[in-house]
């Protein structure tokens, strides 16, 4: 069936994935008594016992951002019902899903279906809601873009208190479009109704060593434009050393690797010139030690990781340290007693067009040495279409970089004098960086570079009491 003539006031109801005889459906619970509509208008009523003279938030245990957030006695709308696969359309490659669904429920959804999403991001507790309202990538963006380009409808909680349904072309376009980027503050994604793409059981990769960025840059870009393998990524280790992973799925395997316990995948890239892996494993491959992060918390150790099991080694069990550490300042303190100096943590994710990469590169190397570094090239999958929020230049092929880590802090610099030579560098370069960690920029140059005018528009029309934060004051001046 076609799922795109549903209306926000005829949502539809509840139903566990369609499976083919014999295929299991793990993590997809059976349908609960109540229906979305039910959660909805749970939800609404949350919203109405609200106190009127203060801002309205997500009651949220955990998340997937990287940036400070207020820590407020407000109780928050508690959207921790939004958690279902409402349908998966083999046919119609659709699936429609609540807002807090996460890619790792997504995908056991709809791999039975021999299914994925367009663009799976690499951590499994990402959210769908969260994945559109921020931005996501991975190595398939080179083709599909981020994951808000295989929205087909949402249905959105505005500022305002009311529930639309924003498509394309409808009434709510605008919001539709400028929905991207801006981090609830707009409003909050109920129901998601998104594009499927078929897969394969295995997927080959062929990890391809360069010594020289341009070169490499330009083997990548290469690969991009022919179109010669489903997935692409890379990893840098340093200046000469830089490897480009193709991706290609396959019906055959000769023999699997296992990255979801003893072994770690990012290690292997330098071991490894052919591996395969489950399609599944693929998706996940770096959320076992989170990319390479998990070897601050001491849990690359063989022996550690035989104790613990693959079931504690996950991403959203190292965000909780990461975040309780920052909650109490541990490891600060810690660090103070024995002496150490000061740090720095840059946590960054940006995109620059392909021909500055080399640029950019050479940037990281010289003031912001983190090592490894991860590299996902990406490109607007719909060139006729604009995101105001995040503009990209729908016919230029961008580098991702993500670089996750902590320096000393530079003597007589501040605590964030990289993360802002960092934001300069890829204004300078004609980039942009993701919001999901810490940013710095003033409020002038906020929003000069995130469209101020094409959000205060939305802004007006759909939280015209501003119930919800502006997005300066959410990810620059973390209120």
């Amino acid at each position: 069936m076609v799922l795109d003539n549903r209306s926000a006031s005829n949502p539809p109801a509840d139903a566990t994935p369609r499976s083919r005889p014999g295929d299991p459906s793990a993590n997809v619970s059976e349908a609960p008594p109540n229906t979305h509509a039910d959660r909805v208008a749970a939800l609404r009523t949350q919203w109405d016992a609200q106190p009127p003279d203060t801002p309205i938030r997500l009651a949220k245990r955990t998340s997937n951002l990287f940036r400070p957030r207020t820590r407020t006695t407000s109780p928050g709308l508690d959207v921790s019902s939004l958690t279902h696969v409402l349908d998966v359309d083999p046919v119609a490659r659709t699936a429609d899903v609540e807002g807090m669904v996460t890619y790792e429920q997504l995908v056991d959804a709809t791999l039975p279906h021999g299914l994925m999403p367009l663009v799976v991001p690499q951590l499994k507790t990402i959210t769908v809601g969260g994945a559109v309202t921020g931005l996501g990538i991975e190595s398939s963006s080179f083709r599909n873009g981020m994951p808000h380009e295989s929205v087909l409808e949402m249905e959105i909680l505005t500022g305002d208190g009311e529930v639309v349904l924003a498509r394309p072309s409808n009434e709510h376009s605008e919001l539709f479009f400028g929905f991207p980027n801006s981090y609830g503050t707009l409003g909050y994604a109920l129901r998601l109704l998104v594009e499927l793409e078929p897969v394969r059981p295995y997927v080959r990769l062929r990890h391809l060593r360069h010594s020289d960025p341009r070169t490499y840059f330009a083997e990548l870009a290469r690969h991009c434009a022919e179109g010669d393998a489903d997935f692409v990524d890379g990893t840098v280790f340093g200046p000469d050393e830089l490897y480009l992973t193709l991706g290609t799925f396959t019906d055959e395997a000769p023999a699997t690797s296992d990255y979801t316990w003893l072994d770690v995948y990012y290690t292997s890239i330098r071991e490894r010139d052919i591996d395969y892996l489950h399609t599944r494993d693929y998706l996940w491959r770096w959320d076992t030690d989170w990319f390479w992060c998990s070897r601050a918390l001491g849990v690359q150790h063989r022996l550690v990781r035989l104790l613990l099991g693959p079931d504690r080694l996950r991403s959203d069990n190292y965000w909780k340290i990461v975040a309780f550490d920052r909650r109490h300042g541990v490891s600060r303190r810690v660090n103070r007693l024995l002496g150490r100096p000061q740090r720095e943590a840059v946590i960054q994710d940006i995109e620059v067009p392909v021909d500055a990469a080399a640029d950019f590169l050479d940037f990281l190397h010289r003031e912001v040495p983190l090592s490894p570094v991860w590299i996902c090239p990406v490109r607007q999958r719909h060139p006729d279409r604009q995101w105001p929020l995040y503009e990209l230049d729908p016919h230029t092929l961008y580098v991702n970089f993500g670089f996750w880590g902590t320096l000393p802090v530079l003597p007589g610099r501040g605590h964030d004098a990289r993360n802002r030579l960092v934001e300069q560098k890829v204004t300078e370069l004609g980039g942009r960086k993701s919001l999901y960690s810490e940013a710095f920029y003033d409020e002038r140059t906020f929003w000069r570079l995130y469209n101020g005018p094409a959000y205060e528009r939305l802004k007006h029309r759909y939280d015209p009491q501003g119930r919800l934060l502006d997005l300066y004051s959410k990810c620059v001046k973390a209120e």
